[in-house]
């Protein structure tokens, strides 16, 4: 009878233990962990011309990497002209945890808002140009099919931002220079 107990007990324990292996980081990140291949899985945006098809913030992120310098490689692939276009750019670290900036369509902070570093991950940038402020989010996932619970994370954390469900694309089976 004991050793039936024991053997629960140590059940439970792992577990629990597994289950908080996913447990979510939302600030003090640990950005090398973040490194490695990413797939888009949804997208919002308070202008949705920019992420709707041939947008300018439209990114199909394949991979990320945390370089030595402390600053964010993400290689991805646009549409330009109806072509697939493989690019690369860096974003260089700022002084805030899990924060980057980058001129690419004009001036950006790039914030890793939440992730678990083995599922999903989801970004807020902040785009400047001309003048005129856009936010965008981004959920990403490890995998191209993600458990619906993460979806339900990013759209909590839209709202938090201020956009609602009619801001939100599902961009799975969307990336054609994948498909």
């Amino acid at each position: 009878m004991v050793l039936v107990v024991l053997v629960l007990g140590l059940a439970l324990d792992l577990a629990n233990a597994q289950f908080n292996l996913h447990i979510a980081v939302g600030k003090n990140y640990n950005m090398a962990r973040i490194s490695g291949v990413w797939h888009l899985v949804s997208m919002a945006s308070d202008n949705m011309t920019y992420i709707e098809e041939k947008g300018d913030l439209r990114l199909f992120i394949r991979n990320i990497q945390f370089l030595n310098n402390s600053n964010l490689q993400f290689d991805f692939h646009i549409m330009i002209h109806g072509e697939c276009v493989a690019v690369t750019v860096v974003c260089e670290k700022t002084k805030n945890s899990g924060e980057f900036s980058i001129a690419y369509e004009g001036e950006n902070k790039v914030l890793l808002v939440e992730t678990d570093y083995t599922m999903y991950a989801i970004f807020h940038m902040q785009n400047i140009k001309n003048g005129t402020r856009t936010q965008v989010l981004a959920l990403y996932g490890r995998f191209m099919q993600i458990d619906e619970t993460y979806q339900e994370r990013f759209e909590n954390i839209c709202k938090l931002y201020g956009l609602g469900s009619q801001n939100i694309i599902d961009m799975t089976n969307k990336d054609f220079c994948y498909l």
